[in-house]
């Protein structure tokens, strides 16, 4: 069990025991959520977050610009482990564990003004029970679903994998395989990049969580072969021991790593104007932390160079020693420049922000 402490700040006061860089400042942007997911933004500035123990969606108004919500307000309830979310045309779309829904919005809408539209059925729960949708540039949406296992041979398709549907849901196909469990997906510069959780059971090190440019058609390596070394061939899984290590050649590897075990969740690429030039078109991952390791990984949020795959610290002290107050999920760039991160240890919304 981990042992989550709160950090006893009232909202819009500074974060006690949260570390970032010179010049940054973490501060609380919103609280009392069970379980705070994903986010996304909309055009007029608010902020939509997912609750998977509560099973809403709400709505984090900062109206007056102040940097901390102005309230919450609950859009949508009765929602099936609610995750991923995102803005389209006229409308804000769910992924539920068991399929994606759609309801009519407007930018500055606190409450849905219709039922959920279910246009996507997907397998549910099963090992890893969350669902992630984002839109890409063509206008269509890609959603990710992990594994129901630690290592296996998947019956449904659409297991370990991110499909492509039009924006209504319809003429779905793969996009990519074998990503065990994809939690973010995100597009930038006309790329899609994807977080993946790596298998357990084979030691504190082995393999490393890695970061992925993702194409169409492209095969990940799971439940196969892994990435040891960011952009170089991967490894057969000998434990596992299913086919041989040819099928490790068509595998794209990782072009980024980090520590075994660290639970990349979310990923946000800096797109605003207020951090400095250094951190502008970087990519950005919440590691949510570790289970299976003797000492304790993640539980930060680090910062990925895109091209050369390199990784940087940018918020830590959500573990102190092994006691863990704080479980970093999912990240987003506020209207403000700021940015979000969820926290569904402490149940927190923290707002990030050059000085």
């Amino acid at each position: 069990m981990l042992a989550v402490s709160g950090t006893g700040c009232a909202q819009g006061a500074p974060a006690a025991g949260l570390n970032v860089p010179d010049g940054f400042s973490v501060t609380l942007f919103a609280d009392g959520f069970k379980k705070p997911r994903f986010m996304v933004v909309a055009s007029n500035g608010d902020v939509l977050i997912s609750d998977q123990s509560a099973g809403t969606v709400t709505v984090m108004p900062d109206r007056n610009r102040d940097g901390k919500a102005d309230s919450k307000q609950v859009y949508a309830s009765g929602l099936n482990q609610p995750h991923g979310l995102a803005i389209h045309g006229a409308y804000l779309y769910v992924a539920n564990t068991d399929g994606v829904v759609r309801y009519p919005y407007r930018p500055g809408d606190t409450k849905a003004s219709a039922a959920p539209q279910k246009i996507v059925s997907l397998p549910g729960a099963g090992g890893h029970s969350t669902r992630t949708v984002e839109f890409g540039p063509d206008g269509r949406m890609y959603v990710a679903v992990g594994s129901t296992c630690n290592v296996c041979e998947e019956s449904d398709p659409k297991r370990a994998a991110i499909w492509v549907y039009d924006a209504d849901g319809r003429n779905g196909k793969p996009y990519a395989t074998g990503l065990r469990n994809a939690v973010g997906i995100e597009w930038f510069g006309g790329q899609l990049f994807a977080t993946n959780n790596g298998r357990d059971m084979l030691g504190d090190d082995l393999p490393p969580e890695g970061f992925y440019r993702v194409k169409a058609g492209g095969f990940y390596g799971w439940p196969y072969c892994y990435t040891t070394q960011p952009g170089q061939a991967q490894v057969w899984d000998r434990d596992f021991g299913k086919k041989t290590a040819d099928a490790c050649k068509a595998a794209t590897p990782a072009f980024s790593l980090t520590t075994a075990h660290s639970a990349p969740l979310g990923l946000a690429f800096y797109d605003g104007k207020t951090f400095p030039a250094a951190y502008r078109g970087q990519m950005f991952a919440a590691l949510h932390g570790s289970w299976n390791r003797s000492a304790r990984s993640g539980y930060k949020v680090i910062m990925i160079d895109p091209q050369s795959g390199k990784t940087t610290d940018f918020v830590t002290g959500f573990l102190k020693g092994q006691t863990v107050a704080g479980r970093p999920v999912d990240l987003v760039v506020a209207a403000d420049g700021a940015m979000l991160l969820s926290d569904d240890g402490a149940g927190r919304v923290w707002r990030i922000q050059a000085r």
